[in-house]
Order: C-alpha cells, then sequence, then structure tokens
C-alpha cells in the first residue's frame, strides 16, 4: 500500500512572532503531477511604463536601433510592436494638453473626462480587469510600484488632474490606485505586519538589522522536513532573496542624507537611482515568487517627469528634452534615456528568467509588457507607441508592424487571453491583435 503525504496547503505560511510570510510555489503544494506541470502554474501580468515618449526612429528594429540593444539576450523570448495606439487620447474637442489624456488612455482604452477638480472620470485598467478574475487567489489583488512620488492634488497638464498622469492602474472609472515608490513601505506590505509592533518596537528591531526571517526561522526549519530536495533549494533560493532585499533596504534607511534644503526624502528609498529601480524591480519579482500577486505595474517614471540623469552624462530635464523641437543634441541626449531605461526593463525580463517555477522560470509564465503612452513625445504623437512584450504566454515574432493608429486595446485584450482572462472586448478593442498568438 503506497501511502501519499497530503498536499502542502497552497497558502501555507511561514509564522513567527507579528509576522507571516507567504512562500513560493513548491511542488509540495501540488496534489499530483499534473497539477505541477507548468500549464497549471500561477500566470502573471507585468507592466513596465516608461514616461515621455520615445526616439522611435532609434527604438524600431534595424540599422540605428541601439534603444533595442539592451534586450538583445531576449530576441527569442519577445515581440516589438510598432503602429499601436489609442485613438481615444485624441483631443475631441477637448484642450490640446497631450499627457493628461495619453497617460490615463495606455492600460485603460479609454478617453478620460477633461478636469483639474476632484470629477476626474477613466475607466478600469487591464491590470485591475486580471486582479477581479483572480478574485482572492493571491494575498494581494495587485501591486503598483514607481519611483516618483505622487504629485500634489491639482493640475500636472493643462486642465487635466494630477490624478491622470500620477499612475497607470484603475481600479474603476473614478478610483486610480496610487504608486509606491518607498521600498521599505513595498517590502512591508508584502511580509510585514504592521499592525503586530508598534513603531518604537519596530524601530528597535530595525535597528538591531533583525530580519524577519529571525521571527519565521524555526517554522521554516519544521517545514524544511516536510519537503522534498527540489523545494528546499527553492525555499533557501526564496529565503535568501528576501534577506538580501532587507539588507538593501537597511542600507538606504541608515544612510545619511545630504543637504537637500527643504526637500524632505523618506526614509528607506536609496539615493541612487539606479538602486532604486532595481530594489523595486526585485520586490516585484519576490512578490510573484511567492504568489503573493500575480498583478503588478511599474512606473520608471511618472508622466511629465523632469527628473535629471547625471549619470548618464544627461543633466538636462527628461520633459524638457521630450519635447526636443528636432534639436539633434536633444535628441542624442533622449535617446540616451531611452536607452537607460530599456536597460532596467532588460533588467526585469533577466530577474524573472532567472527565478525558477518549477521546470520553467517566472518569464515563461508571464505576459511582460513595457510601453509609453506617445512615440514620438515631440509631436505627442499617441498612434505610434513603442511596445514590447515579452514571456512565453504568447509566440513571439521579433518585430511586429501593424497599421499605424491600431488601437492598444487589441493588444491588451490579448494580454487577458493570455493569461487566462475568457473576454472578448477591452477598451475600444475590436478584437485581439491578430499578429500576436497565444503561445
Amino acid at each position: 500500500m503506497i501511502l501519499r503525504r497530503q498536499p502542502l496547503a497552497r497558502r501555507t505560511v511561514l509564522r513567527g512572532i507579528g509576522t507571516a510570510m507567504a512562500l513560493p510555489f513548491m511542488e509540495a503544494m501540488a496534489p499530483s503531477a499534473k497539477a505541477a506541470d507548468a500549464a497549471a502554474r500561477p500566470r502573471r501580468l507585468s507592466v513596465f511604463y516608461t514616461p515621455n515618449g520615445m526616439m522611435m526612429d532609434q527604438f524600431r528594429p534595424g540599422p540605428g536601433a541601439t534603444t533595442l540593444e539592451p534586450l538583445n539576450a531576449f530576441k527569442d523570448r519577445m515581440t516589438v510592436i510598432t503602429g499601436l495606439g489609442h485613438p481615444q487620447a485624441a483631443p475631441m474637442g477637448d484642450l490640446n494638453a497631450g499627457h493628461g489624456r495619453s497617460c490615463p488612455a495606455f492600460l485603460t482604452g479609454t478617453h478620460v473626462r477633461q478636469t483639474e477638480g476632484t470629477d476626474i472620470r477613466c475607466a478600469i485598467s487591464v491590470d485591475q480587469v486580471y486582479a477581479r478574475h483572480l478574485g482572492d487567489a493571491t494575498q494581494l489583488s495587485s501591486l503598483e510600484t514607481g519611483i516618483d512620488q505622487p504629485s500634489l492634488l491639482g493640475s500636472c497638464d493643462i486642465g487635466y488632474s494630477c490624478a491622470y498622469t500620477n499612475g497607470i492602474s484603475w481600479m474603476s472609472p473614478t478610483v486610480p490606485l496610487p504608486v509606491a515608490a518607498n521600498p521599505r513601505d513595498v517590502f512591508e506590505r508584502l511580509f510585514g505586519d504592521g499592525d503586530a509592533l508598534d513603531a518604537q518596537s519596530r524601530m528597535a528591531q530595525m535597528r538591531r538589522q533583525t530580519s524577519i526571517l529571525d521571527f519565521v526561522r524555526e517554522d521554516a526549519q519544521r517545514l524544511t522536513g516536510e519537503l522534498g530536495m527540489e523545494d528546499r533549494r527553492k525555499l533557501d533560493e526564496y529565503l535568501t532573496a528576501t534577506r538580501d532585499i532587507e539588507k538593501r533596504i537597511q542600507r538606504a534607511a541608515s544612510t545619511p542624507l545630504a543637504d537637500a534644503g527643504s526637500m524632505e526624502r523618506p526614509a528607506g528609498i536609496p539615493d541612487s537611482f539606479d538602486a532604486h529601480v532595481k530594489l523595486m524591480v526585485d520586490l516585484q519579482v519576490l512578490a510573484f515568487q511567492a504568489d503573493i500577486t500575480r498583478v503588478a505595474t511599474f512606473m520608471i517614471g511618472r508622466e511629465i517627469s523632469n527628473r535629471t540623469y547625471p549619470e548618464i552624462g544627461v543633466p538636462d530635464s527628461h520633459h524638457m528634452l521630450s519635447h526636443h523641437g528636432h534639436m539633434e543634441e536633444k535628441k542624442v541626449k533622449l535617446a540616451q534615456i531611452n536607452r537607460h531605461h530599456m536597460e532596467y526593463y532588460a533588467y526585469l525580463l533577466k530577474r524573472m528568467s532567472e527565478t525558477r517555477d518549477g521546470e520553467t522560470s517566472l518569464l515563461d509564465r508571464s505576459f511582460v509588457l513595457r510601453g509609453s503612452a506617445f512615440g514620438d513625445p515631440n509631436e505627442h504623437d499617441y498612434l505610434d507607441l513603442p511596445v514590447v512584450v515579452a514571456g512565453g504566454l504568447v509566440k513571439h515574432e521579433g518585430h511586429v508592424t501593424v497599421a499605424k493608429g491600431t488601437s492598444m486595446s487589441n493588444l491588451l485584450l490579448t494580454a487577458l487571453n493570455a493569461v487566462g482572462v475568457p473576454d472578448t472586448h477591452f477598451g475600444d478593442s475590436t478584437g485581439p491583435l491578430k499578429e500576436v498568438a497565444l503561445a
């Protein structure tokens, strides 16, 4: 008689004083060999957003496409799409400002209400459609992260509320989701129990450089005895990654801030842009690995961002460079920023490809979309967007060109179908994008 071990509950967590830590998907959680197959694993939707458009002549594949060079290692696992746009971002009688309409249209495919007040109106975004479809399958329905803190209330583009440019995710037509920019906040949202320790105790723990792993170590040791060799390796890898991120957050929080006058800077945000972006990406990957969420959006900059990039030799404002007026010097600098941002999209793909998910990787079970609300930002061109799709849920064709102005909503509908949502319409779609087939 063969005794079969009861499968480990999918929502098993490591518990300790004041904290509970989710686990990654492991073979011990599968009730049968079939359920352990890649096809039965969670599907993930990730959106990587870059602001202020793109120098399209250096984005389109071909001679001079230097912006795409950081993605060379992923050529067989990605598709570059040109020609997609958002017809709903047209003025349609509204003011000619572009960012305030194009940014919210990016994941919704809708024409927003022109307002600087509280009567904003957009539509549910594609990531939130998937989050609703999943229901309570994960601890967090979705994760919205970025680099920039939200702008103040009021107008950020002529005639348009800052709510339209602060983020890209919309829970409903009137509820935009806030972007978290502090890695400590994100980490505690994923793993911490903010109510378990008072502020004084939490600060004392931080000063001792105590790890969340210290609280769950005993439970982890107990669990290890129930796991096979591959699961033990996966658990060790996951806990090691968690501790690495903790250390990086602690270093950022303990680093003395340079004199910034009256500017306030939240503790936990690294001084370095590079360290900040990579930390936020790693947190997203960790959340996917632990199946804390299957839906994530990341903004490497808020729309109309005026960030400068002296670390790559561009001390000029990003937004000001985007209105280059066909001046060659500005175009060159804008292309440098575009490529720099693409390096971080490549970093996300690398981290997801390195993180195992059974016999495959997180990337193999994900739809990873990179895009901007504009193509040529000098013209506020919303009808030819720079889009890249990566991951194993669709078949890849290298470079796909569609008729200019083909609705981006068609691709968003394809994304929903790829992650298992059977919808037949989204935004202003006319159907799934036929040039991108499901795997």
